[in-house]
């Protein structure tokens, strides 16, 4: 039996025992291009670029291959191991995959799940990080024997820092239980005022805001991530530089424009107490601030990645993307291009979470470039190393 053929056979064991799921409906494919890479081609190319690395450093030893592949993460369904994320996994050296849809089986089916994916995790590849979205409220994948019903941000921040912290610590805990040790949580924006958030549909709208000003969402949002530093998770402040002010929703409607936010404001400002809390992943919004750069949503701009988060405010970790393979927001620029543009913009860590198969036109288009780009081969270095350092900096 082949390792693929084994990987189907415990996959489908895993389906068998996740009775009770409710999985999302995923999203339709986005990628205008009909003849998208496969998930075992690869472009032809001149050779590989020798790793900008040198002896102990994370990246020696590893392909540019494995070095791209370090800057995704890839979706899929709790309702059953998707084949395109396995191969990401095995083919492609995926660095991440991300759980989504709606589980109620508990902790240990959750584990065996997220099993099925290290058994085809390449050996000598970096460590995988397994994430999912468990905010709270309506955003709470993982649910079931084992885990706790987290309330929303907003009744979460009512209790004291410390009480949240170690509440933290506990929903921490039961994710690790279940082999998830990546949380995108928690949600760093700051909707303005109550009155504001009935305005805010990707926000205030579900009670996903831990306060209404800077103060309150450093101290209640930094307890969240505490208590997840606590048990071994990651967290991901999201969505830099805010979505307090938005009035759409980046899922699903294009063309979203914050007038509001700057470089000098509170939304940014947060990040800063935020980030000196410890180790912790900034999530990009795909909305344009037009205040900051008018021309290009926040994860394909420059200005606010590498202008704002990392020379502003100091930030040398991990970066990633907001959904890129479904958003109604991106779906204008074709998948290639959504990738590359994000990492030559600074991200580090592009997430495929919603629509897997756009995944090997974004593997494929950051490969074929950085065999031929010297800068950009560059900046895919940085970002492999400072994912995999990210990756053992929580142990």
């Amino acid at each position: 039996m082949t390792k693929t053929t084994r990987t189907a056979a415990l996959a489908l064991t895993v389906l068998l025992a996740l009775v009770g799921c409710a999985a999302e409906p995923s999203a339709p494919a986005t990628s205008p291009a009909s003849d998208a890479a496969s998930p075992t081609s690869e472009p032809e190319a001149d050779p590989a670029p020798e790793p900008t690395s040198t002896p102990g450093d994370v990246l020696a030893g590893l392909t540019l291959e494995q070095r791209v592949g370090q800057l995704f993460m890839v979706g899929t369904s709790v309702g059953g191991p998707d084949p395109i994320t396995l191969d990401a996994v095995a083919l492609q050296h995926a660095g991440g995959i991300f759980l989504h849809g709606r589980s109620s089986a508990g902790v240990a089916p959750a584990a065996e799940f997220v099993r099925a994916f290290h058994d085809v995790h390449v050996e000598g590849d970096p460590p995988l990080w397994v994430a999912t979205d468990q905010e709270g409220g309506d955003v709470q994948v993982l649910s079931g024997a084992g885990f706790d019903s987290i309330p929303t941000a907003l009744t979460q921040a009512k209790s004291d820092t410390a009480t949240l912290r170690e509440n933290a610590t506990r929903w921490g805990a039961q994710l690790a239980a279940a082999g998830v040790n990546m949380n995108l949580a928690p949600v760093a924006d700051i909707v303005t005022s109550p009155e504001a958030a009935a305005q805010n549909p990707p926000i205030g709208a579900l009670n996903r805001e831990y306060g209404f000003d800077e103060a309150t969402v450093a101290a209640k949002a930094g307890a969240f991530g505490s208590g997840m530093r606590a048990s071994g998770v990651m967290p991901t402040l999201k969505h830099f530089p805010g979505l307090g002010r938005a009035t759409q929703n980046t899922d699903t409607r294009a063309g979203v424009v914050d007038d509001q936010v700057g470089a000098d404001s509170p939304d940014v400002a947060v990040y800063r107490s935020l980030l000196a809390d410890g180790p912790a992943v900034v999530m990009m919004s795909t909305a344009i601030y037009s205040k900051i750069d008018a021309s290009a949503p926040a994860a394909f701009s420059s200005a606010v990645v590498t202008g704002v988060l990392r020379e502003q405010l100091g930030f040398t970790g991990v970066v990633t993307t907001d959904d890129l393979s479904a958003a109604a927001q991106v779906r204008g620029w074709a998948p290639a291009d959504r990738a590359t543009m994000s990492i030559d913009a600074g991200v580090d860590l592009v997430l495929v979470s919603a629509d897997p198969t756009v995944f090997p036109e974004m593997y494929a288009a950051v490969l074929s470039r950085a065999h031929t780009d010297d800068d950009f081969a560059a900046k895919v270095d940085a970002a492999a190393r400072r994912v995999i350092e990210a990756k053992a900096s929580l142990g």
